[in-house]
């Protein structure tokens, strides 16, 4: 240690010494800051950085050698070979190059340790190759332990730099490892220096005094000095071009820079979206690739961004927002144009607004979009027709073969009513199997009756049963803007009336609005209302028609009838009204209440006097009718042999194993069942065979033409030979003259009923078996 510090102290220029020392704790900072650079680069410009950090340090360390080799103020005089002294800067160079691939990007303590021993030998190689360039009169001689001591220091004083580099962050990143780094160079070439003796050798010849090289120390200094200078400012300047221009491409946005109206930089964002490079963006008038849909100039500051269409190279149109406003760049006021891309967020809320106004499953409008539609022709005063569709069988095809099927239909009859209409018309699905249709520019119900007459042939066509189990029919109902209403309300309202009343005819009719249709319609509505309350305001009741013995004319039971005193339409016949209950399901609670009155009237009878009661379709739907007839038998305490239930064939179309479930459930109550009705409608022989029926009723319409009509007679005469071989009572119902009665006495009928033998009365509460007749 006491020769190397007497080396520095009595055989150097101490001021070289220092500014030797100066040179490298600069080249040393550059060497760490550009090594921090390159960390934050992409691997190509990190190799760049590299490259030049092994350069700034490799000439930095190689000036501090070299001055320092000036700085020795010996007494022999030395010269420098230029090749050698050459090639010992290509070993710093190289040497610190192949450290900073040994160490990679982490800079661990394994990869410190490898490239510390690295850049240690480079610079160790430097030295020593600059030493073998010095021309002198001696000879040098080497003190191999000390020098591989040196070498051995300098190596540590590296893998601590590279150490503290690796784990350091902030200002002392590149502080601690630069003061470690001037730290081993010194004591690298001291130690050296100190370990290096020159014995002089006359064979060698005379080398010029060393006192001339002040010059050649200036121009070294300012050269390495320069040198780091430039390469630390242009890793600056690098940084700043580089963050900047990162910073434009981290955007989503496109950015332009426009200066004299013409764009002077853009981003990769910007070139993109518009389908070309950013070179070929440079240069161009920025009104070829954006125009504003509101007119102004591009560049005009404005208070809210501007849309724009955008057709880029690759064909695409694009939505895009346009915004401007002024910058100073490189000195210059220009203006920035900020270009968002909408596209996406315009698709999506299309789309979303579709979704909103049109029906997912067929893409038609919607109830929302058919009803701003309709609003807006009204508006316009535009003469127009509604027509309101209804499928017909859609509810038993998709029952029968399941949701996507029946969605598979409504796709199919959306597609066939979109081929039927003009463009300017529309068509609208607002639920179910519910389609409603805008033709608009009408001329009169001719143009309206066209279009029916079209979209039937279509559903003929197209969807016939015949060929297509799945297949289903379509009734309309149209009502024509201004005639028929004036406002939209009152025309929808007329369109279902239409549509109602085309049902009511058979289905896959058409029908148009007219007043008289609307007033049967209203008639019918305020009916459905007012019977929903009939039993609560105590407008029902009932009246009881005898059933007699042909023969002697003995009366054996009762059939209850319903009657509805309307407190403003007076008495409203069965016929009119019981379809209607039956309808809107009014029959049920109406039935049940029947049913317990009948009851608790027979109850007034003697007791060999039955009580027939009618029981509708509908009631056959119940699961639980038989609990309520059995709860109607023990509140009233009647006889369950004295209640005969009449049914009509017409409760074993639906469902025929559950309404043979429930007859078979009443019967064992020990309710006798009556069918009703018999030799009409669907009466087949397989129910009798079905299910042990209690008694047969025959129809009044064949009652009513016995007398003037065989073949009335014979049907008559055919129920009654069943009914026998079947060991079945056959009633004859509507007697009302005494030949009649005798005709069907005759042919065997052994029970009758009609007015003949007495009209429908009402039951003298209290009086056992008294009724007092009220007429028909």
């Amino acid at each position: 240690m006491f020769r190397v510090i007497e080396c520095i102290v009595g055989e150097h220029d101490l001021r070289l010494v220092l500014l030797a020392a100066l040179v490298w704790l600069l080249g040393s900072a550059a060497l760490f800051f550009l090594l921090k650079r390159s960390i934050d680069c992409v691997e190509e410009r990190r190799r760049q950085w590299l490259a030049v950090a092994a350069l700034a340090a490799g000439v930095g360390v190689w000036a501090t050698h070299f001055i320092a080799m000036l700085a020795y103020d010996g007494s022999m005089p030395l010269r420098f070979d230029p090749a050698m002294t050459t090639l010992s800067v290509g070993l710093a160079v190289l040497g610190f190059w192949l450290s900073f691939l040994v160490a990679g990007r982490g800079f661990g303590m394994t990869a410190s340790l490898a490239a510390g021993m690295v850049a240690a030998l480079g610079v160790a190689a430097m030295h020593f190759t600059g030493m073998a360039a010095i021309e002198a009169p001696a000879s040098v001689r080497y003190d191999v332990p000390a020098i591989a001591s040196a070498i051995a220091v300098n190596a540590v004083c590296f893998f601590l730099a590279f150490a503290a580099f690796g784990r350091l962050t902030g200002a002392s990143r590149i502080a601690l490892p630069t003061l470690l780094a001037v730290l081993g160079v010194v004591a690298l070439h001291f130690t050296s220096m100190s370990a290096t003796m020159l014995v002089p050798d006359p064979a060698r010849g005379l080398a010029e005094a060393g006192s001339g090289h002040g010059w050649l120390v200036t121009a070294i200094v300012v050269a390495a000095l320069s040198l780091i200078g430039f390469v630390l400012a242009g890793a600056f300047l690098d940084r700043m071009l580089t963050d900047l221009r990162g910073f434009a491409e981290a955007t989503l946005e496109g950015i332009a820079i426009l200066s004299g109206g013409r764009i002077v930089e853009a981003n990769a964002q910007l070139a993109k979206l518009l389908g070309v490079s950013a070179d070929d963006l440079v240069g161009t008038d920025p009104t070829i690739w954006l125009a504003p849909g509101d007119g102004r100039p591009l560049a005009e500051a404005r208070e809210e961004p501007a849309e724009a269409l955008v057709t880029g190279l690759d064909g695409e149109t694009r939505i895009v927002e346009v915004a401007a406003h002024a910058v100073e760049y490189r000195g210059r006021q220009c203006q920035v144009l900020a270009v968002r891309d909408l596209t996406a967020r315009k698709r999506a809320e299309l789309q979303v607004e579709h979704l909103a106004t049109h029906d997912a499953l067929t893409g038609l409008p919607n109830r929302t979009r058919f009803t701003a539609m309709l609003d807006t022709l009204m508006r316009s005063g535009e003469a127009f027709a509604l027509l309101a569709l209804d499928l017909d069988r859609f509810k038993a095809v998709n029952d029968l073969f399941g949701h996507t099927a029946g969605d598979a239909i409504l796709c199919r009859v959306a597609a066939l009513l979109r081929d039927a209409v003009a463009e300017r018309d529309l068509v609208a699905r607002i639920g179910g199997d519910e389609f409603l249709i805008l033709q608009r520019g009408i001329a009169g119900e001719e143009d309206a009756q066209q279009l029916v007459r079209r979209i039937l042939a279509d559903f003929a066509r197209e969807l016939d049963i015949t060929r297509d189990p799945m297949a289903v029919g379509v009734s309309i109902g149209v009502a024509l803007y201004p005639a028929d209403a004036d406002d939209p309300a009152a025309l929808r309202h007329n369109a279902d009336v239409a549509l109602y009343r085309a049902k009511e005819r058979g289905r896959g009719m058409a029908c148009f609005f007219d007043l008289e249709m609307d007033r049967v319609v209203r008639e019918r509505r305020e009916l459905e209302h007012d019977l929903r309350h009939a039993i609560a305001r105590r407008q029902l009741s009932l009246m009881f028609q005898p059933l007699v013995a042909t023969a002697g004319g003995r009366i054996v039971g009762y059939e209850a009838l319903l009657r509805w005193a309307h407190p403003t339409r007076g008495s409203v016949p069965p016929e009119t009204f019981v379809p209607i209950a039956e309808d809107v399901g009014a029959i049920i609670p109406i039935g049940e209440w029947v049913l317990r009155e009948a009851c608790a009237a027979a109850m007034q009878w003697p007791e060999d006097i039955s009580i027939a009661v009618n029981v509708s379709a509908v009631q056959f739907q119940l699961p639980n009718l038989a609990a309520i007839v059995e709860d109607a038998l023990d509140c009233s305490g009647l006889d369950p042999s004295r209640l005969e239930l009449e049914v009509t064939e017409s409760v074993m179309l639906r469902d025929r194993a559950g309404a043979l479930a429930t007859l078979h459930r009443l019967k064992a109550l020990g309710v006798r069942i009556v069918m009703d009705d018999f030799g009409t409608g669907y009466s087949s022989l397989s129910n009798l065979q079905a299910f042990p029926f209690d008694k047969i009723k025959i129809d009044r319409s064949f009652v009513s033409h016995v007398t003037d009509d065989q073949s009335a007679r014979s049907i008559i005469r055919a129920i009654v030979a069943l009914g026998k071989s079947l060991d079945l009572p056959v009633v004859a119902e509507g007697v009302e003259t005494e030949e009649q009665r005798r005709m069907v006495l005759e042919e065997g009928c052994p029970q009758a009923q009609g007015f003949l033998f007495g009209s429908p009365a009402e039951a003298v509460v209290g009086v056992p078996g008294l009724l007092r007749v009220v007429g028909r």
